[in-house]
């Protein structure tokens, strides 16, 4: 489904990532773990569009996406969940997460100034997605208040909730279990085994190894921008220079 093949970006003349090369099947989950400076965000970073690579090839679905902007990737089925929560102020938990849909919308603008039927079946039914994604992350009971009043733990749900809502070929998750109390991260990490067995392809970005090793069907490990090793969890964390790079910062 993904495709990532001799990626590079450098800045200022060092690179964050360098010559990366990885595949994500459909229905996996793909993990990929390093130690701090790795080179994780960036590589996220490039495969979402928020940054350009110097050269090497992204593919999605088949097509080549290295030069199409973030939004364009979107709506061929990339549904992205940042590391820091963003919501919407002003808006409401639905609302929030009905923005995830608005991007697949087939009604137009004159559509919508126009109020014509089109806008108001297009509306329903990004509502009824909203609901879905919802109560998919538990957040059913917190849908008509203010999104701004939510926890960090509720707000990180509802990124995933507005990701959903998109209905995604691929969920790409950016450390999503940063700054979660062990109870909210123990629920993130059912929700992830329940999409999976869904069968919805996920590449997770994330530092902490036993989480992504609790998860992942393939473990791929970055350090200074470079692929380092790339199977199995269990083949991944017995390999000398995963340990060697991660110093025992991980268990």
């Amino acid at each position: 489904m993904l495709t990532v093949t001799g990626v590079s970006r450098s800045f200022g003349g060092v690179y964050a990532v360098h010559d990366v090369t990885l595949g994500v099947a459909e229905g996996e989950v793909c993990g990929v773990i390093g130690p701090n400076g790795a080179g994780k965000s960036t590589l996220f970073n490039l495969i979402t569009g928020h940054l350009t690579a110097d050269r090497g090839e992204i593919s999605f679905l088949g097509r080549r996406v290295e030069r199409l902007a973030p939004h364009r990737r979107a709506r061929l089925g990339m549904s992205i969940v940042f590391q820091a929560a963003r919501v919407f102020r002003g808006m409401t938990v639905r609302e929030n997460v009905m923005v995830g849909m608005h991007g697949r919308t087939r009604a137009g603008f004159v559509s919508a100034a126009l109020r014509l039927p089109r806008h108001h079946h297009d509306e329903r039914e990004i509502a009824r997605a909203a609901d879905t994604a919802l109560t998919r992350v538990g957040l059913t009971e917190w849908a008509d208040r203010p999104a701004d009043l939510l926890p960090i733990g509720q707000q990180r749900a509802l990124q995933l909730a507005r990701a959903l809502c998109a209905r995604p070929r691929l969920l790409l998750l950016d450390e999503p279990a940063s700054g979660l109390r062990a109870g909210e991260r123990e629920h993130l990490a059912a929700l992830v085994e329940e999409l999976r067995a869904d069968g919805l392809t996920i590449l997770l970005i994330e530092h902490d190894v036993a989480f992504v090793t609790r998860l992942a069907d393939r473990v791929v490990v970055l350090d200074l921008g470079q692929v380092i090793a790339d199977g199995s969890p269990a083949e991944v964390r017995a390999d000398p220079l995963v340990l060697a790079a991660y110093l025992g910062q991980a268990s």
